[in-house]
């Protein structure tokens, strides 16, 4: 568009000094872009320089930006959507579950579309699944002396301390459990800017051989890693989807050989469980029973003298790994991790298919738990007590023209990031009261976490789940914490 033809909406006749003379239609001003020496456009809107010799094109490896066609080859080589070289720890989906019912669930089908006897059969389903459940969860809110100076600090406003708030409560629980000590690697999954593993390290600071691993597979700003280095800490990042993440194959633990302690804050939906089978799948105490049935293997192939011997196994750091030639796999010794999310998980990724299975349920019964689950923290209640105000609002202010958007109204409280938009509501659950729909979303989520415990339970821990923090902080308060049960043990504590 020329310069001459535009309707300048913000009441500036030409482009600021030095920047594009490219009228962005959309935003109903000119574009911000700083130009070149003797340039009336920028890069990316020099096609609309009518006396230019070069033409530029979208790039082929990401149509989001533009390129001048007689320097693509070389553009191509430096531009930053060009796929990177998989890092020695990718293995494609390694952590993505079975998929040998992958067709299970061939059609999604919304709840909108169940029908009243279907939905009536459901709840039935899902109240004998949750019968002998607790409910609510133990309460354990807890803090931590690393994070009282930040908890206290008025610089800190209600956003920043809500997150203080439950990264004090993570870090209090992992102290309760005995999670917080010497000789370990901390694996935060969905680190994000790292600051859990941040006040983990400000509470392990008399803490020796201690090292951070942040899984997080996009890019971050304003992270806080190069705060935490020392000479006997190291901040490692990982740039790498969950899913294909094998810890085995991290340099750093291949060095160190340290026990690990998984963690997350708000690990969202099937994260949490690709984030299980990455620490458990194949971790040395989930192959005890196959080491053993393979040792027996092994002993009757092997001659007498050398079963006598031992011979065969291979030992690492004191202790038998498995048998000769098994590659070598992290002891998992903890996991803390915040939930989050259950309304995005994933049959094929979830770890408490075994468990839905012994209560007569299987795929098609998970997506709809799954979905029914948002309705325990997308806000119904709020969202019709906002309705009810706006129209109350109107009628009150009708005669000055109020409308909706407008009002009288005080704005409501801004969610958190962790609630999202809810399932909608079948019609056949219109009779029931927004409580019960959001008891029917917090059994939903019971359900889906009692998959995960026994998951961890039948890999030799002790796994439970607690509310760390109340509702009014986040509406996903519930926390799953797990240690090694008593004899198994990896690490020592902070003197």
């Amino acid at each position: 568009m020329k310069m001459e033809c535009a309707v300048v909406a913000d009441n500036v006749a030409a482009p600021l000094p030095g920047r594009c003379a490219y009228f962005v239609e959309r935003k109903k001003r000119y574009c911000k872009m700083v130009v070149g020496g003797g340039k009336a456009y920028c890069g990316e809107h020099a096609n609309a320089d009518a006396g230019s010799d070069r033409k530029r094109i979208s790039c082929p490896l990401d149509d989001k930006h533009t390129v001048y066609e007689d320097s693509l080859a070389k553009h191509l080589k430096k531009c930053n959507s060009k796929e990177k070289p998989k890092p020695l720890y990718y293995v494609k989906d390694i952590n993505a579950g079975p998929d040998w019912d992958k067709n299970a669930v061939s059609d999604k089908v919304s709840l909108a579309d169940y029908s009243r006897e279907d939905m009536e059969q459901l709840l039935q389903k899902l109240k004998l699944a949750v019968k002998g459940l607790s409910l609510p969860h133990r309460e354990s809110i807890c803090t931590h002396p690393a994070l009282h100076d930040a908890l206290n600090d008025p610089k800190n406003g209600d956003f920043a301390c809500k997150h203080l708030k439950q990264q004090a409560s993570i870090v209090g629980n992992m102290a309760s459990l005995d999670l917080l000590g010497s000789r370990r690697c901390v694996v935060e999954f969905g680190a994000g800017r790292g600051k859990l593993s941040h006040w983990i390290r400000t509470a392990l600071q008399e803490a020796q051989d201690v090292h951070f691993l942040l899984v997080e597979r996009s890019t971050t700003r304003f992270k806080v890693d190069g705060k935490n280095k020392g000479r006997d800490c190291t901040f490692e990042r990982m740039q790498v989807d969950i899913q294909h993440l094998d810890l085995s194959k991290v340099p750093l633990l291949q060095e160190k050989r340290l026990p690990v302690v998984g963690v997350g804050k708000h690990l969202c939906g099937s994260a949490t469980d690709l984030a299980l089978r990455c620490l458990l799948e194949r971790s040395s105490w989930s192959e005890d029973k196959d080491e053993e049935d393979s040792k027996d293997d092994v002993d009757d192939e092997l001659p007498l003298r050398k079963r006598e011997r031992g011979e065969g196994q291979a030992v690492a750091d004191g202790g038998v790994i498995g048998v000769q030639g098994s590659p070598w796999q992290p002891l998992v010794i903890g996991v803390s991790i915040a939930l989050c999310c259950h309304h995005r998980c994933d049959w094929r990724h979830y770890v408490g298919q075994s468990f839905f299975r012994e209560q007569g349920l299987g795929a098609a019964e998970f997506q709809a738990f799954q979905r029914m689950s948002s309705w325990a923290t997308c806000g119904m209640s709020r969202a019709s007590h906002l309705h009810q105000g706006a129209a109350e609002s109107r009628a009150n202010h009708s005669h000055q023209g109020v409308t909706e958007s407008s009002g009288g109204t005080e704005r409501p409280h801004a969610p958190e990031e962790e609630e999202q938009e809810g399932e909608s509501v079948p019609d056949s659950l219109n009779s029931m009261s927004v409580q019960e729909r959001e008891l029917i979303g917090r059994l939903c989520k019971r359900l889906i976490d009692e998959g995960r415990v026994c998951y961890l339970r039948g890999r030799g821990l002790e796994a439970e789940l607690s509310c760390y923090t109340r509702t009014d902080i986040s509406m996903e308060n519930v926390l799953l914490t797990a240690v090694t049960r008593s004899g198994h043990t990896g690490a020592t504590h902070a003197p």
